[in-house]
């Protein structure tokens, strides 16, 4: 199969499997992250093999404990819901990141922002998935999804950073273990961790902004 319709397929089939198993119910968002979880570690695990691993599982567990306390919200007094609206806004605006920062990248790419650790990062392809990731986060926010602006703001402002953050620190571990990518869970495009990893900083930054800040 064509490598470009190959990528293309197994990505428009990921992106539904998170979708529908973070909708679907709450039994079925916590057995799909249990599930990542599970294949992020194993992944891991094996880029880590014969180093030090203790921040490596950091990175992984600590997002894939927190996400398990996302979606819950007080109906009535200590009645919850389950609602993953705040987590598939998480979805969208780092999938729309993700686009824009590789298209303008690609298209205007000259100022590289660690190519030692991630040669085709730059910080032109970060600017043009900064402004479109705000520009989601209104247009999801009033026509798709019932999110509190004011937080759907400051995760369009905060999560081009701890997206970057967070590719930056698997492609530190895939570098140090000589591979290009963390697995073939995902054909054509690598392991579970190099799908989740924009995902690792922004899960811990955003449960403490939503319970502390």
């Amino acid at each position: 199969m064509n490598e470009t319709l190959k990528r293309a397929l197994s990505g428009f089939v990921y992106v539904l499997i998170m979708w529908f198993g973070t909708s679907f119910s709450e039994l079925s968002f916590h057995i799909l992250f249990l599930v990542l979880g599970i294949v992020s570690i194993y992944e891991m695990w094996k880029l880590r093999k014969g180093k030090s691993k203790v921040y490596a599982f950091v990175y992984v567990l600590l997002p894939f404990f927190l996400i398990h306390f996302f979606g819950k919200i007080e109906i009535l007094n200590f009645n919850f819901v389950f609602d993953p609206s705040l987590i598939l806004l998480m979805f969208i605006l780092t999938w729309t990141f993700d686009t824009f920062a590789y298209l303008f990248g690609v298209r205007f790419g000259k100022t590289k922002i660690m190519p030692s650790i991630s040669p085709k990062k730059s910080w032109e392809g970060f600017a043009g998935g900064f402004i479109f990731t705000v520009i989601a986060s209104f247009i999801t926010t009033h026509y798709f999804l019932k999110v509190d602006n004011s937080i759907a703001l400051a995760m369009s402002l905060f999560l081009p950073f701890t997206a970057t953050l967070g590719d930056f620190t698997e492609s530190y571990f895939k570098r140090q273990a000589g591979v290009k990518d963390s697995g073939n869970f995902i054909p054509g495009h690598g392991g579970m961790l190099d799908r989740m990893d924009a995902f690792m900083i922004t899960i811990p930054v955003l449960y403490i902004y939503l319970n502390i800040i």
